[in-house]
């Protein structure tokens, strides 16, 4: 009997080691593939690939399995990087890590993998896929605090039915367990927390060299200016650390406290950024959001008018009321959410069932 064959991305890391070991034992062909996503400052301090790629190579060695490295930087940057940057020079701040799994890690790398002649593949995400009655259904992961349905909500149908998640009905403790026991060489290596392609360099100066930006006002809701920001795109709302005010008061503010100031608000027009004192302000607080550039798992809207909802990644679902058309949906909320922020991604659940979700417009 031949063996099925499934080629799965292997980064260096200890998940996605763990989960090519795994395939190995259930009785598949396995095939490792490293891939480069960014090149353009491929020397410096901050980018870790050619540690990664050894990492990898060890672990493919330690476990018998076949690596190779394939390079989809330009792909990357046509389709992630320049969408990641048109958002950002927008106002919005965009998430890559939902456009890379669309674009690059379920298209290029499926297509690359079907090319070498697999069946299917698979990543380390922790998340699941269960078939029901011939549709696809991704659903959260065993593991609540590693659960990364969030970022993999525009998956479709035909990329579903290609996908194994290995590790969707584990914890990271026993990733960890098994890394230790059969010795992988990453099996301390600490996650990654970067953004997929930044590792973790400095942000703001990272996007410095790719965008164009002006400085302009910084001003409270009464309309008054407290400083002058260093352009709308380095600032996302609720953010509370880098706005350069420190425990200045608010001259409105008659209780005389200091509480810390967040961003609330931008308005492009007038290169303005709104900023708020405590953390409950109502500028920080929305009822609704609406969100378009939608994508649905089962390839339809769901039906349901009652669902639950995530605004960002580490976050409870939040109960909502659901409405939709073909091309955007509107959520209502019982509670406030904090800090809905346009180019960040609302994803839909049905409990353990994500459906779906699309990029948030505004409240």
């Amino acid at each position: 009997m031949t063996r099925k064959k499934v080629v799965i991305g292997m980064s260096g890391g200890v998940d996605s080691s763990v989960a090519a070991w795994l395939l190995k034992e259930q009785g598949y062909e396995v095939i490792g593939l490293f891939m480069k996503n960014w090149e353009d400052d491929d020397d410096d301090q901050y980018c870790s690939s050619r540690q990664d790629w050894l990492d990898a190579v060890s672990v493919a060695d330690v476990i018998g399995v076949d690596i190779e490295a394939v390079n989809f930087a330009a792909e990357y940057k046509d389709r992630v990087f320049a969408e990641f940057l048109r958002e950002y020079q927008a106002g919005r701040t965009p998430n890559p890590d939902v456009l890379c799994n669309a674009e690059i890690k379920f298209k290029a790398f499926l297509d690359h993998a079907m090319r070498l002649g697999a069946e299917q593949i698979a990543t380390g995400h922790y998340a699941g896929v269960v078939e029901n009655n011939g549709a696809f259904e991704l659903h959260k992961a065993a593991d609540a605090s590693k659960d990364q349905s969030y970022f993999l909500h525009r998956l479709n149908q035909h990329q579903l039915a290609k996908t194994l998640f290995p590790l969707g009905a584990m914890h990271k403790t026993q990733v960890r367990d098994i890394a230790e026991r059969l010795q992988l060489p990453n099996a301390k290596k600490k996650d990654s927390t970067g953004i997929c392609f930044i590792g973790e360099r400095p942000f703001r100066a990272f996007l410095n060299r790719y965008l164009s930006y002006q400085p302009g006002p910084m001003k409270t809701p009464e309309g008054e200016t407290v400083g002058e920001h260093v352009g709308l795109s380095f600032y996302t709302l609720g953010q509370r650390k880098g706005i350069g005010l420190g425990g200045m008061k608010n001259h409105q503010n008659t209780s005389g406290d200091s509480e810390p100031w967040y961003v609330a608000r931008k308005d492009i027009a007038s290169n303005t950024l709104y900023i708020v004192q405590g953390h409950d302000h109502p500028w920080l607080l929305s009822p609704a959001l609406q969100a378009s550039q939608v994508s649905w798992v089962a390839g339809h809207a769901p039906d349901k008018a009652q669902l639950s909802a995530k605004t960002r990644y580490r976050q409870a679902d939040m109960p909502c009321d659901f409405q939709t058309d073909e091309q955007s949906f509107r959520l209502a909320f019982a509670t406030p959410q904090w800090a809905v922020t346009p180019g960040q991604s609302a994803v839909l659940y049905d409990g353990s069932l994500c459906l779906g979700g699309g990029m948030i417009d505004g409240g």
